[in-house]
């Protein structure tokens, strides 16, 4: 017969372990969610003796030395729940001086959804939360602390003797001898540091740079080789290098991309195409939108805010300043855009203005189609008008990726009602993101849908005044590329005259719509000097 007393014993001995397993599951869990292993949690971390060390100073410094360890223990941990979720997004550690705007857009968000007041529990929500973790690191290591009380003098020679064998498997080079919370606070420091420093260079280099962008400006030749010709930059939306490189989409996006060329050619269009390097990853589209505009690494939120501040001028505005009617055609704006005024645009089409009366596809305003259709009713097809230069964003090929729009007649477009069976077709979000697979899928099937879109308008539309470039802003979610860094993404470039494809011979790109694998790869601010360099005389 069990004993209650000694069973009680036994839990009571059970359950005083467990403030030691949460604080030493904090130290340990790695930041990255795909990092989470059983064998992630067989480590012997260094903070964790070092608090024990901490916890036997008495009196008020120990109490003092106690908060100040829950402070350090709580940040880490809001650390590591913030980079889990920007490593799963951007692929990339949380920035809390570059991704300190997600946190405003949010309450922002919420502030139009909900209301101020609502906003505004959610703020002092968040600070209370932070507050709660604090407190609770503290008591947990005031739980520690008893235990260490409790068994004297042997808890400190055990700390000494786990000290001792961590410097030896360190000293052996080790893994299971780690201080990877020291080097996660270390690597946040560091990295705030270095983008307060950034920030300040990057406004040098603005000032630097703006007398001989002036200069470019006033350079009565700019883009006289594209004379008469309506420049189309188009982005879309997530169309990255994964859909080429990944088997599980190359097997259906490369017999795609020939289709597709094949309408190309035999309508007579030229095409050229290779690979840029976007300044992000998964998301924050404005950035690659912000680079290749204007010619500047732009891959931070702080970067951004600077360049739309300054008067340092977008390859737009160098058009506007050559003689074309600059436009925008941006489905996704929603709402107030003040940061448009930075990219000097004529007009710019936005979800409400384009003339769109269908409905949405979910959080997609409008199909690529519309856009495409609605642009050239509004802008290319009045006559006695200057020669445009489009700034184009399509965005059906983003998340959540359902349902996936179907290509009309032209003509039969009209206010977009047409769509509206489609848009109401298929399964919901939250049916599709049941299954990673089917989510893969459907992002293939609306980006294969985008591409379709222009190559169909291209197709109907492009005479030999028409030049378009069309590449994607960023490379999806890690859900769909998986573990890559690969920050690449698909360019091509389509014309009718040859004057124009013999003048980027020297840009040494592809023939058709799929890139070189060996072909050059340029980073995605080097755009716009190309444009200048190539075609003004």
């Amino acid at each position: 017969m069990i004993d209650p007393i000694k069973k009680n014993n036994k839990l009571k001995n059970i359950l005083r372990l467990v403030p030691v397993a949460l604080i030493f599951c904090a130290l340990v869990i790695p930041n990255r969610l795909s990092d989470i292993y059983p064998d992630s949690f067989a480590r012997l971390p260094l903070e964790l003796l070092l608090l024990g060390f901490v916890l036997l100073v008495p009196g008020l410094a120990g109490k003092v030395l106690r908060w100040l360890a829950a402070s350090v223990l709580a940040a880490g941990v809001i650390f590591k729940i913030a980079d889990m979720a920007t490593f799963n997004v951007f692929a990339r550690p949380f920035n809390p001086i570059f991704d300190a705007y997600l946190l405003g857009n949010g309450i922002h968000l919420l502030k139009g959804a909900l209301g101020e007041a609502a906003a505004l529990v959610v703020g002092i929500g968040l600070v209370v939360l932070a507050l709660l973790i604090i407190g609770l690191a503290f008591l947990l290591l005031n739980a520690i602390r008893q235990i260490q009380l409790a068994y004297g003098k042997t808890s400190a020679v055990g700390l000494v003797g786990l000290l001792v064998v961590w410097c030896g498997l360190r000293a052996a080079d080790s893994r299971y001898a780690i201080a990877g919370f020291y080097d996660l606070l270390a690597m946040h420091t560091s990295s705030t540091i270095a983008s307060v420093t950034d920030t300040r260079e990057f406004r040098k280099e603005l000032n630097e740079l703006s007398p001989r962008a002036s200069a470019v400006k006033n350079n009565p030749q700019l883009f006289a080789a594209l004379k008469g010709k309506d420049v189309l930059i188009i982005f879309i939306e997530s169309y990255g290098r994964t859909l080429l490189d990944k088997p599980e989409f190359a097997k259906d996006f490369r017999p795609f991309l020939h289709r597709q060329e094949q309408q190309l050619r035999d309508a007579g269009i030229a095409m050229r195409s290779a690979y840029l390097t976007s300044p992000t990853f998964g998301g924050l589209s404005w950035f690659a939108h912000g680079t290749a505009m204007s010619g500047l690494w732009i891959n931070t939120q702080t970067r951004y805010d600077t360049l739309v501040m300054s008067d340092y001028p977008s390859i737009n505005r160098l058009f506007n300043a050559a003689g074309w009617r600059t436009v925008a055609v941006m489905p996704a704006i929603s709402m107030a855009w003040p940061e448009g005024e930075y990219f000097g645009y004529d007009q710019i089409y936005h979800a409400y203005n384009s003339g769109y009366e269908g409905k949405p596809f979910n959080w997609i305003t409008m199909p690529d189609q519309f856009s495409l259709a609605a642009f050239r009713r509004n802008e290319l097809a009045v006559a006695k008008r200057k020669p445009v230069m489009a700034e184009i964003a399509l965005i059906s090929s983003h998340a959540p990726w359902t349902p996936v729009p179907e290509l009309v007649d032209w003509n039969q477009i009209g206010d977009g009602q047409i769509f509206n069976s489609q848009a109401t077709s298929g399964d919901s979000p939250e049916e599709v993101w049941k299954d990673a697979e089917r989510v893969r899928m459907q992002f293939r099937l609306t980006t294969q849908y985008s591409i379709s879109a222009v190559v169909d308008y291209l197709v109907h539309y492009a005479n030999d005044n028409t030049v378009a470039l069309v590449f994607g802003d960023h490379q999806p979610a890690p859900l769909v590329t998986g573990s890559t860094e690969n920050r690449d993404v698909p360019v091509h470039f389509f014309a009718r005259d040859p004057k124009v494809m013999d003048a980027i011979a020297n840009w040494n790109w592809a023939e058709g719509l799929t890139p070189a694998d060996s072909g050059p790869v340029w980073r995605m601010d080097e755009i716009k000097n190309k444009w200048i360099e190539t075609f003004s005389r």
